[in-house]
């Protein structure tokens, strides 16, 4: 149900009276969560397998609910639905950045061994670009009511283009990239890795590895990703302890994510459809707010729930018709052998 308040929307409303000492205390509760993944967990370089990815998506995710559950007790049933839809938004559109990982590790012949550490430095990067991005964009919305017809545009558009694009993987060549050009121009890439090292000597020079490459370019895909996601977090709130703690919660468990499901995500053949509509349906409820209409907090959460709880749905049922018709093709192929 959609409710019209004539004085003010509900996402423009005041925003949380949260405490600096709140603020504080996730910050470094974040930090020494990344601080501890990499010094404990991951001091040695090695391949991460399927089991040990599924338990780290286990501990990201159960930190992130954690974090919305004392939102929900703390600030209101409200401020939690918020959260929680926020947190499910961005770790679906987390699809893409885990389709972009595998296509430049693969085009740059990255190890398994080494990919860690790149997505370890990778995401720490983006968590530090979406602070800054987050807090441009709600300075912006602050400032200028109309730049949330921009934001709900941007969403539409990207909308329309993963519709275009079907369900396969993006059109993305990572050695075409022009920061990476103008990195070669300004610092001097080695023509071979150095193990993990971002920086090499050569004849008593010292180079950049094809791994810090690799690394600009990871963080130059999230950067252009968050122009997308962010203002998709906009379109559910815009109350900035919300949007930013949502947000780095499910960037920082991205890397666990990536080595869990991207060998698995050809099976969910209508998830980017399921997520071009739920974009587009934060689009319009973007555009929508400054005219004063918006929806609850927990019918924006049920309805991003039922959106992505269908797409996932229809396509592990489709996936399993598929496998029984091949199946019974194959046993009746044997049985006129």
């Amino acid at each position: 149900m959609i409710a019209v308040d004539d004085v003010t929307t509900q996402a423009a409303a005041a925003p949380l009276q949260v405490p600096l000492w709140v603020w504080g205390a996730f910050i470094v509760g974040v930090t020494l969560a990344i601080i501890a993944d990499l010094k404990l967990v991951h001091r040695t370089a090695h391949e991460i397998a399927m089991r040990e990815a599924l338990r780290m998506v286990a501990f990201w995710v159960s930190l992130g609910m954690l974090v919305g559950a004392g939102i929900w007790a703390t600030l209101g049933a409200d401020a939690g639905a918020q959260y929680l839809a926020g947190y499910l938004v961005e770790q679906s559109l987390s699809i893409d950045n885990v389709f972009v990982f595998a296509l430049i590790f693969d085009r740059f012949k990255v190890s398994r061994e080494s990919q860690p550490r790149v997505l370890f430095w990778g995401i720490l990067g983006a968590v530090l670009m979406r602070g800054a991005c987050i807090a441009g964009g709600l300075a912006l919305l602050k400032l200028f009511t109309w730049t949330m017809y921009v934001f709900g545009a941007i969403l539409m558009l990207t909308s329309v283009k993963m519709l275009r694009s079907g369900d396969g993987e993006p059109e993305v060549d990572p050695s075409r990239s022009r920061a990476l050009r103008l990195m070669r121009r300004i610092v001097p890439i080695s023509d071979s890795y150095d193990g993990e090292r971002f920086f090499t000597r050569q004849a008593g020079r010292l180079m950049a590895t094809p791994l810090l490459a690799v690394l600009l370019i990871v963080e130059v895909s999230d950067l252009v990703f968050a122009v997308d996601s962010i203002p998709a977090v906009f379109g559910i709130t815009q109350d900035p302890f919300l949007v930013f703690t949502s947000n780095i919660m499910a960037i920082i468990g991205l890397r666990a994510l990536y080595f869990a499901v991207a060998s698995l995500l050809g099976a969910f053949r209508f998830l980017k459809t399921g997520l071009a509509i739920l974009i587009a349906v934060i689009g319009v409820k973007l555009i929508l707010q400054p005219l004063g209409y918006h929806a609850p907090p927990l019918v924006t959460l049920s309805v991003i729930a039922a959106i992505l709880g269908g797409s996932i749905g229809l396509s592990l049922l489709f996936a399993g018709r598929a496998t029984a018709g091949a199946d019974s093709e194959s046993k009746n192929e044997t049985t006129r052998d």
